[in-house]
C-alpha cells in the first residue's frame, strides 16, 4: 500500500485544514507503521508548490510559505523519518511526467473539471493555462509514485477519476502496464469544519473575517475569544444530534467538539443536553486550546529554522526522486523518447 497526498503551501493553516486533512494524514502514517507493511509501502506527503504558480505570488512569499507549511505539518505530527515529506519543485519528474501526460489527456476531459469553472469564474479567457491543465499535473503527482490510495474529499473525487482515465488510456495506447490505477482512500472519520460566523460556509483562510476561523497559530486567548464570539442561537442543546437540524452553527460547534475528543455528536449532545452555549463554549475552548497549544509551540520553534526545514525537504526529495525515476523512465520508453 502506498498513500500519496499533497497540500498547497499557501500559509495560514486553520482548524479546518487540521481536522479535515492533516490529522488523518498522521493517522495514516501511524496505521502504516502498525500494519508492519513491506519496505515498498509508505506515505508520501508533498507541498504542491508547482500547483501554486497558477496564481501570482511574490517569490519570497512562496519560499516562506513552503518552509512554513513543512514546519506546520511536522508540528501536527508528520514524521519525516516515517513518511516521505518533500516539495514538488525539488523533484523535476513531476513537471516532466505532467508534460508527457498532456499528450494522453483530452481537452473534453479537462473541460468537465468543475474546479476550473469555479476558480476561473466569468474570466475564463483571462485564466492561466496552468489553472486549466493542473489536473494533469495532479495526475502526474499520483501516478509517478505508483500510489495505490489517495485521500480524497468530495471536491477531489473528479480529479482522481481523471487520473484513472489518463492512466488507463496511456497503458492501453502504448501496450504497457506502467501506471497503477489509484483507489480513493476514505478516512474513517472525515471532519467538515465550517465557519464560526456562518455554519453553512466552510472554514476558509480567504474569509475576510479572522473571527471566522481558528488559525493553528492563534494564542490560547485568541482561541477562547473566537469561540466565545462564535455565532450560535439561544436554544439549549438537545440530547440527540438529529434535533440540531436547521441549527447550522450549533451543529458545527458540536461537530468540532466531537472530532477533537474522538467522540460523536450524539455523545456530545447527551453530555450537554439542556445546557446553553454559555456552558458549552468554555468547554469547547478548553479542548481546542489543549489540542492546538503543542502544535503552535512546535510550529513556532521550527518555522524560522530554515536550514533544518530545507534539510528535511531535501531528504524527502531525494527519496521521492529515486522512487519516481523508474516510472518516468518507463513513460519515456513507452513514448519512444530517447534520453
Amino acid at each position: 500500500m502506498r498513500v500519496l497526498s499533497g497540500i498547497q503551501p499557501t500559509g495560514n493553516l486553520h482548524l479546518g485544514n487540521y481536522l479535515g486533512a492533516i490529522r488523518n494524514w498522521v493517522k495514516m502514517q501511524d496505521e502504516m507503521d502498525d500494519a508492519n507493511n513491506s519496505p515498498g509501502s509508505a506515505c508520501y506527503f508533498f507541498l504542491a508548490d508547482l500547483h501554486s504558480i497558477t496564481v501570482h505570488e511574490e517569490r519570497e512569499t512562496r519560499i516562506r510559505n513552503v518552509r512554513e507549511m513543512a514546519a506546520a505539518l511536522i508540528a501536527c505530527g508528520i514524521d519525516a523519518d516515517r513518511s516521505v515529506l518533500f516539495n514538488q519543485a525539488r523533484v523535476p519528474a513531476h513537471a516532466e511526467l505532467a508534460w508527457l501526460l498532456n499528450g494522453t489527456a483530452r481537452i473534453g476531459w479537462l473541460n468537465r473539471m468543475t474546479q476550473f469553472k469555479d476558480k476561473a469564474g466569468k474570466n475564463r479567457e483571462g485564466a492561466s493555462v496552468g489553472l486549466f491543465v493542473y489536473p494533469v499535473l495532479q495526475a502526474a503527482d499520483i501516478l509517478l509514485y505508483q500510489a495505490t490510495h489517495v485521500p480524497v474529499g468530495e471536491d477531489q473525487k473528479q480529479h482522481l477519476e481523471l487520473t484513472r482515465d489518463i492512466a488507463m488510456k496511456f497503458n492501453t495506447d502504448f501496450g504497457v502496464e506502467l501506471f497503477t490505477l489509484p483507489d480513493p482512500y476514505i478516512p474513517k472519520e472525515s471532519a467538515r469544519i465550517m465557519s464560526l460566523r456562518d455554519g453553512n460556509a466552510k472554514m476558509s483562510k480567504s474569509d475576510p473575517s479572522d473571527m471566522s476561523r481558528i488559525n493553528l497559530t492563534d494564542t490560547d486567548d485568541e482561541i477562547a475569544q473566537k469561540i466565545r464570539k462564535a455565532k450560535t442561537d439561544p436554544e439549549p442543546l438537545p440530547d440527540v444530534a438529529s434535533a440540531l437540524e436547521g441549527r447550522a452553527e450549533a451543529l458545527n460547534l458540536i461537530g468540532i467538539y466531537a472530532t477533537l475528543t474522538e467522540s460523536t455528536p450524539d455523545v456530545v449532545c447527551a453530555q450537554f443536553a439542556g445546557q446553553g452555549f454559555g456552558a458549552f463554549k468554555p468547554a469547547l475552548a478548553d479542548v481546542l486550546v489543549e489540542t492546538l497549544r503543542p502544535i503552535r509551540e512546535r510550529f513556532v520553534e521550527l518555522k524560522d529554522d530554515e536550514a533544518a526545514l530545507d534539510a528535511i525537504l531535501d531528504k524527502g526529495a531525494e527519496k521521492a526522486r529515486s522512487v519516481a525515476a523508474p516510472t518516468l523512465s518507463g513513460a519515456y520508453e513507452a513514448l519512444g523518447l530517447m534520453r
